[in-house]
């Protein structure tokens, strides 16, 4: 990896030139950045075009340009790929003596990554917030301009932290450039300039300027046509050539084999220097660094001394000086790829020896894998050893290449099996599903053990899942575990829930009964952990229902409370469903509320958002919308910064309860069309619940009635049996008794097990709707002396509603007034529209002159989502480091948000933020 800080620009000369010939257009678009920055915004391109091109120019036309500025320069190579975080490393280290004022967390995680610390694996979004406070502290002193040239080759970790940190720019005098080939999806989305061939007239100026004869116009014409206006092709195919031998053309190219034939021109060049020089050039291309020392040491070993390396100079294809840089990359290609394996093998182990294996243990023994001609154990065990510190600094992918080379390298066909394995685990870690694959083919033709048979259909299964195929990913993670079960008992009970959860997400009644009853014939548990009685206590439920299941649940939700946060973080998405099964609304807020603080302090980004989800529909639940959008909108910051998009279940659920019908109504249609793509059924039965609440608001009952009769009920704990109240309020409505019986038989199921005041509260509510005068009275009331003792406001108003409608019915109008009343105030106060205007409606049926209330305004009702947020977290003393933690911005945005808010609440301290926001408003969590 090259870099330099405040470096402005190269050795000059065709190439450089030409590539500013006809790109007033680019460098036009380059000098606004540059003017901007220097005004202290923010700003972030993308240069993209093929090989060739002109794009390193016109990255080093903005450095020089960019005068008064800081700049860090980064430049990707190939050979490099593999190691995570070696960009990020280069171009963050001239500021790393300014970690120490990142929140704790950040800092721990930029350490670790960068081999400074040891510590659990960070995630990479807290390792992007950690240069995101980096950037922004150093451009407080001086602008600050980031260029991350072929960002096509910078290792994966590198340019996902580097794209993060790009689209969380706001406030900060930072402008982010990348130069590359192609549009990868981590910069999707940025802003792009598109750098073409240069324009005809420039492009025959440039051909003329470098050939020795004038040529005929056909001639020029065609070998520009032919080139595309590449001007790297226009200056190096013509080279050495006359206009006679030109005047056929340079033959037939295209995007895909015009970078092979610049290649060989280069290749042409590189044949015409010494030996030794040819050496030299290749010990560089080897080592990608670009380290003068390294590159010297290295020669040296081979014979090749600099006296004679560089007496007939390099034709201008290498420069050495602080750093050692090649003419193009395209240079560092050609020489390496048409080197000879034994001289490439040779070059690698001279490296290999000069390398400091203190300093440098993962590229020493990269150096070492390219140096074997064949299987060798120390090597293979030398790179198993830098998987496990690539593992321990969150570099996944970096651990999956080595893992990979060393099950190659490895003698012993058993350990190259272990290795194989255990490489493939890495890669679907990684995310890399196209190598999980691959090493899935090589594991088929080895002799393999039952745990070993198990372990890869357990890759095979999530293989499949992550591809879509969601009833199949069960049936091999079910054939999977059956396998472990023998010799890995721990792995076959995680791998059971694992396919119970995959059941429940893509709502397969049969696959989900499967499981359960596979498990429930599993023998107990040797040492049993709380995932263990979870896991009983799900398939209890499934195959012998909730009662069956209710003492194993019940005792599965206390200890789940405290489960540690490594179970938090692999398990918590399923964890979380225990107090829900057994109806404690109370151990549901605790729960989820304590695993987003658990996620949060342990700076998995990417877990955040399903746990904010629910913790904002235990909010919900709660009539607490102020807080549950809060929590929405912090998880949508979240997923849509980490590139985690969760089904949009607590958004449906607020908005439902809203009576937010336009809103509501398209959020279901793009959740249902979405789950059609992905295969998540349960994301139907959201939102066909969402539907039945919104409906039943706005008193449509057939049409609450054919959305929650839309989905198939199957026996997971939570979705399908909350569809139920809704289902019988909107049967007996529409005057479908008998439907309305059978739904009211399968909820008293689900709720009878249970003595909690919300799961009887319910119970009683719904049986009021079908039962017979005297005891629909007593369960009326009944259902409002129950919820009333929890802190379901909704459901107490909703009874409240229901009950005064029933009484209206009657004739009994003082006391239906006086129900109604409280169910409209509570609507009102809660922020349900729609059912307050049910409530209304029932008021003035009873003969009572009532007056519309809207819900009192809110002072910051004129506040963005994001200035709401930052304005809470301020308001309760978070500081603006902690906020930017939260979300995702830089201390900077932050105090530029908080003018904002100071300006549109008329307040001048942080201090007056909790005195003017909502008492109602939620303490973050």
């Amino acid at each position: 990896m090259r870099a330099t800080v405040d470096h402005r620009g190269r050795n000059s000369g065709h190439g450089e030139t030409a590539g500013l010939l006809g790109r007033e257009r680019e460098c036009a678009r380059l000098d606004e950045v540059i003017v901007a920055l220097r005004a202290g915004e923010s700003r972030v391109l993308v240069l993209r075009g093929p090989p060739g091109v002109g794009k390193s120019a016109l990255l080093e036309y903005a450095e020089g340009s960019a005068t008064g500025v800081r700049v860090l320069r980064v430049v990707g190579v190939e050979s490099e790929m593999e190691l995570e975080f070696a960009a990020l490393h280069q171009l963050c280290f001239p500021l790393l003596e300014r970690r120490e004022p990142l929140p704790a967390p950040q800092r721990y995680a930029l350490e670790t990554v960068f081999g400074m610390r040891e510590g659990p694996t960070p995630d990479h979004f807290l390792v992007g917030l950690a240069v995101l406070g980096l950037l922004s502290d150093a451009s407080v002193e001086r602008a600050l301009l980031c260029v991350v040239d072929d960002a096509h080759w910078v290792d994966r970790a590198s340019v996902q932290v580097l794209a993060f940190v790009a689209r969380r720019l706001l406030a900060e005098s930072v402008a982010v450039l990348f130069g590359t080939r192609r549009r990868g999806r981590e910069l999707r989305g940025l802003p792009e300039l598109e750098v073409a061939g240069l324009p005809d007239a420039e492009a025959h100026t440039l051909l003329n300027s470098v050939t020795h004869a004038r040529l005929d116009q056909p001639i020029s014409a065609r070998i520009v046509a032919e080139t595309r206006g590449n001007p790297l092709a226009l200056l190096e195919l013509p080279r050495g050539l006359s206009a006679t031998q030109m005047a056929g053309g340079l033959g037939l190219l295209d995007a895909d084999t015009l970078p092979g034939r610049i290649e060989r021109s280069f290749l042409e060049r590189v044949r015409e220097l010494s030996s030794q020089t040819r050496l030299l050039l290749l010990v560089a291309a080897a080592e990608p660094v670009g380290d003068p020392a390294l590159v010297w040491q290295a020669a040296e070993r081979l014979g090749v001394p600099a006296s004679t390396a560089l007496a007939g100079g390099t034709d201008g294809l290498l420069t050495i000086d602080e750093r050692v840089t090649f003419r193009h990359p395209l240079v560092r290609s050609a020489v390496y790829r048409a080197a000879e394996p034994r001289d490439r093998r040779a070059v690698h182990r001279a490296l290999a020896a000069v390398i400091d294996r203190r300093d440098a243990p993962d590229r020493r023994a990269w150096h070492l894998a390219s140096a074997s001609a064949g299987p060798d154990e120390s090597v293979a065990a030398e790179l198993e050893r830098s998987a496990g510190r690539a593992q321990a600094r969150g570099g996944v992918a970096a651990a999956a290449a080595f893992l990979q080379r060393s099950a190659v390298l490895t003698t012993d066909s058993a350990r190259r099996t272990d290795r194989t394995l255990a490489a493939a685990e890495a890669s679907l870690q990684a995310g890399e599903l196209g190598d999980v694959r691959r090493m899935l083919g090589i594991l088929d033709a080895a002799p393999l053990d039952g745990g070993q048979n198990g372990r890869t259909g357990v890759l095979r299964g999530h293989v499949a899942f992550a591809s879509g195929g969601g009833t199949d990913a069960i049936t091999m993670l079910l054939d999977a575990a059956r396998q472990l079960e023998p010799s890995h008992p721990r792995l076959a009970r995680e791998t059971y829930l694992t396919a119970w959860g995959m059941a429940v997400n893509v709502a397969d009644h049969d696959a989900l009964s499967a499981v359960s009853r596979a498990v429930r014939d599993l023998p107990p548990p040797v040492d049993p952990a709380p995932m263990d009685l979870l896991l009983d206590g799900f398939a209890l439920l499934v195959t012998d229902g909730r009662s069956a299941a209710a003492s194993t649940l019940r005792r599965a939700a206390e200890v789940l409370i405290d489960i540690p946060v490594v179970d938090v973080l692999r398990w918590g998405w399923v964890a979380s469903g225990a107090s829900s099964a057994i109806w404690d609304d109370e151990g549901m807020r605790a729960i989820y509320a304590r695993q987003v603080r658990v996620v949060r302090e342990a700076g998995a980004l990417g877990e955040l958002p399903y746990h904010l989800g629910t913790l904002g529909h235990a909010l919900s639940w709660a009539g607490d919308f102020e807080g549950a959008a809060a929590v929405i909108a912090e998880g949508d910051v979240v997923a849509a910064a980490t590139g985690n998009p969760m089904p949009p279940y607590s958004a449906l659920r607020l908005l439902s309860l809203q009576g937010r019908e336009t809103e509501t109504a398209e959020l279901i249609a793009a959740t249902i069309r979405g789950a059609a793509v992905t295969g998540f059924g349960m994301a139907i039965t959201s939102a066909h619940w969402a539907a039945a609440v919104l409906y039943n608001g706005l008193a449509r009952y057939p049409e609450a009635m054919r959305a929650a009769q839309a989905t198939p009920w199957i026996a997971e704990p939570w979705l399908s049996i909350w569809l139920l109240p809704e289902f019988v309020e909107a049967a007996t409505r529409a005057g479908e008794l008998a439907p309305a019986l059978g739904a009211l038989e399968r909820l008293v199921a689900a709720t009878e097990p249970f003595s909690t005041d919300f799961a009887s509260g319910i119970e009683a509510r719904t049986r009021a709707l079908v039962a017979a005068d005297p005891d629909a009275d007593d369960l009326y009331r009944e259902a409002i002396e129950r919820l009333s003792r929890t802190r379901l406001r909704p459901e107490l108003a909703r009874a409240h509603l229901l009950y005064g409608e029933w009484l209206r019915r009657r004739r009994q109008r003082v006391e239906a007034r006086a129900h109604l009343t409280t169910a409209h105030d509570m609507f009102v106060s809660i922020g349900m529209a729609a059912f307050a205007e049910r409530a209304h409606r029932e008021l003035l049926a009873t003969g009572a002159t009532v007056r519309k209330r809207a819900a009192a305004a809110s002072a910051g009702e004129e506040l963005t989502h994001q200035e709401r947020q930052i304005a809470l977290l301020v308001g309760v003393g978070f500081s603006n480091p902690e906020v930017g933690s939260r979300l995702f911005l830089s201390s900077r945005t932050v105090e530029w948000h908080l003018r904002k808010i100071f300006t549109k609440l008329s307040v001048t301290s942080r201090r007056q933020l909790r005195d003017v926001l909502p008492a109602g408003e939620s303490t973050p969590t």
